[in-house]
């Protein structure tokens, strides 16, 4: 069954607008950073070449882009919050990296069929509302033959299970396929299998922070949808929201010397596009 045809009328422009202004708001990058060797990783994974045109979408601060960049190869990189764009520009250009900025929908990508060899996306299309549009688009734009490369977050990970507990607080959009679902193999052989081959495995990633305190901190004051959800209760509910925050750290916390250690499970897809 395809998730979202099969809802009837619900207004993803809306839903898009709202999500814009929740991932405008803070500073992302200051918890993407953190995220860099995942876009290393990635690019290892689609055997990135330096005479590829790469595309990286839903870039944020450009993880994915400068990881790409530093292997030579001709990137773009595009997201549709202009200020994280202009702190993926500062990074390329500390770095002395050629990199093009465009501010750009994942679900209606401003590129012509078959421009990319490579089009990569970390933690970053999987939060789309219209999957199936975004997943057409990534397809359009990729060359027969050419890969898309995703790093998307389980719906068991640490990530996902943090989504369910904001939920508790912000009931999710009724309708909208929750973005933990382009964590699954099954969902994306729905989403690409007919046009790709999907290859995934099961990667983890390592929150490091100074404490769980410290942790919350960064997240409440920079990570969009918990600044949003915190800035929408009352402070009674923000209390209990921020007790079972602390809860879920402490479950997954590895560390034992008062610092955080947290693994979160992410799938490192590879999506070979038939001839």
């Amino acid at each position: 069954m395809n998730v979202q045809s099969a809802i009837p009328t619900v207004d993803l422009s809306t839903i898009k607008g709202r999500q814009q202004l929740a991932w405008s708001s803070g500073d992302y990058a200051i918890v993407g950073t953190t995220l860099q060797i995942v876009g290393e990783t990635l690019c290892e994974a689609v055997d990135l070449r330096s005479n590829q045109r790469v595309l990286d979408v839903a870039a944020g601060n450009g993880n994915a882009t400068l990881a790409a960049a530093r292997r030579f190869a001709d990137v773009v990189s595009t997201d549709y919050v202009g200020a994280l764009l202009e702190g993926g520009r500062r990074r390329a250009e500390a770095d002395r990296l050629p990199v093009m900025f465009q501010e750009a929908d994942a679900e209606a990508l401003p590129f012509a069929d078959a421009s990319f060899d490579v089009v990569l996306s970390t933690f970053g299309v999987m939060f789309t509302p219209n999957q199936d549009k975004a997943a057409r688009e990534l397809l359009r734009v990729c060359r027969p033959g050419g890969k898309i490369g995703l790093a998307n977050w389980t719906p068991e990970s640490f990530i996902g299970q943090m989504f369910r507990v904001l939920g508790k607080y912000v009931p999710p959009v009724a309708g909208v396929a929750p973005p933990s679902l382009w964590g699954t193999k099954a969902r994306l052989d729905t989403l690409f299998g007919s046009q790709a081959v999907v290859a995934a495995e099961s990667r983890t990633f390592v929150f490091r922070y100074k404490s769980p305190a410290h942790w919350l901190e960064i997240f409440r004051d920079y990570y969009g949808p918990v600044l949003k959800a915190f800035a929408s209760l009352n402070p009674e509910s923000r209390k209990a929201l921020e007790k079972d925050l602390y809860a879920l750290l402490d479950q997954n916390n590895a560390a034992k010397d008062g610092t955080l250690v947290l693994p979160s499970e992410y799938l490192e897809v590879v999506i070979t596009k038939k001839s």
